[in-house]
């Protein structure tokens, strides 16, 4: 035998239905609304206290990066320059939720990821002109 996933519970505030004295409501487990586990998951906005925006104002907005990233896509290095755009991304949706420390981390990695895209394709860049003006390479 299987255990039903669902139940029925009384519910204050609620109207008189079906002319019972108390109101009652069935859900499943999976519907309950339970209060968001990490502070950081409360709304997908901007915080509005006071508080948050102040230490938020003290510390700075972390840099994104996705400027240089998209730049980096230029280059001929795209597995590298693709996860530095993703990183960027990351870090600006962390950012727009509060994680200001996750968006710090995931900025640093996307500069990181798109400086190096950009030294290796400058080097390829480099290497292919070098070889072609020489003779060895074809079109």
């Amino acid at each position: 035998l299987r255990g039903s996933k669902s139940f029925t519970a009384a519910l204050p505030g609620e109207t008189e239905r079906n002319g019972h004295g108390l109101a009652y409501k069935s859900v499943s487990v999976g519907h309950l609304e339970v209060a968001p586990l990490s502070p950081s998951r409360l709304s997908l906005g901007r915080a509005s206290s006071t508080a948050t925006s102040t230490a938020a104002a003290d510390q700075g907005r972390p840099r994104d990066y996705l400027v240089l990233a998209i730049f980096s896509c230029f280059c001929p290095v795209w597995p590298i320059n693709i996860v530095a755009l993703v990183f960027s991304i990351m870090s600006r949706n962390s950012g727009q939720q509060g994680d200001l420390d996750g968006a710090r981390r995931l900025g640093r990695m996307a500069r990181l990821l798109s400086i190096v895209s950009i030294v290796l394709g400058t080097i390829i860049i480099v290497l292919y002109i070098s070889l072609s003006f020489r003779g060895n390479i074809s079109f």
